[in-house]
């Protein structure tokens, strides 16, 4: 297990499902966690657990899809630490399952909104903080998705390689830095949005949030040195961007 004492991560999507557990397992390795999400009940169940284990966290309640928000989020990062150690970008939405001629354009503009606009946002807003951290690391929480575009899930798999070309050419663009910058798959999980896809799915045969959030915040830790590279969980494989 990657040692995170003293760092300062932030981890977007943080106040349910995958976001919540990796917040929790980054600060019980000793980081501070700057953890945002709309939802304000679910950071403060967080924030609870966290100081549970012996840890604390800042709590930023703020709908990505506020780009000032981000900035605002940014600057306050710089002027408490002046550098931001890793970022978690696991904030996402499912957007709807549907024939791409019947996708609403409120649903398209959403998704493309949460699940890309403001990942570049986020990039935009903390990259020189990354900069100024010993070994910045940065992922983004994805999907095979991007890659297997089956029929009716067109916007989702859009958004999700969208994102992925992004990341890949900001790796390229951190290659002379100590910046790292990947992209994380962490497959079928028991968590509400697989829940919203995949309706007569029995969630017990799926891992739990906690299973996978592990090798995720490793990600964010000073020894992961690998960039531009995908880690396929189900596969427990890392492949190139």
């Amino acid at each position: 297990m990657s040692d995170l004492s003293g760092k300062i991560v932030l981890v977007t999507g943080a106040s349910r499902g995958i976001g919540y557990q990796a917040a929790l397992e980054a600060a019980r390795r000793g980081a501070h966690v700057v953890a945002v999400a709309r939802t304000v009940g679910g950071l403060e169940d967080l924030d609870d657990e966290i100081k549970a284990a012996g840890s604390d966290a800042t709590l930023v309640p703020l709908d990505l899809r506020d780009g000032d928000g981000i900035d605002r989020l940014g600057k306050a990062i710089f002027e408490r630490w002046g550098r931001l150690d890793g970022l978690i970008g696991n904030a996402g939405v499912l957007g709807t399952i549907t024939p791409l001629s019947h996708l609403d354009v409120k649903d398209f503009d959403q998704a493309f909104a949460v699940n890309v606009a403001a990942n570049y946002r986020l990039i935009r807003s903390v990259d020189a903080l990354l900069r100024q951290s010993a070994a910045g690391r940065a992922v983004f929480v994805s999907s095979s998705s991007s890659h297997s575009a089956r029929p009716f899930w067109g916007l989702y798999a859009a958004t999700k390689a969208a994102l992925e070309t992004m990341v890949k050419s900001y790796a390229g663009e951190l290659s002379t830095t100590q910046v790292k910058a990947n992209v994380f798959w962490p497959g079928a999980v028991r968590t509400a949005m697989r829940a919203k896809a995949m309706p007569g799915e029995n969630p017990d045969t799926l891992p739990h949030p906690r299973e996978v959030a592990g090798k995720l915040v490793d990600m964010v830790a000073p020894a992961w040195t690998d960039t531009r590279v995908v880690y396929d969980y189900e596969k427990a494989e890392t492949k190139p961007l």
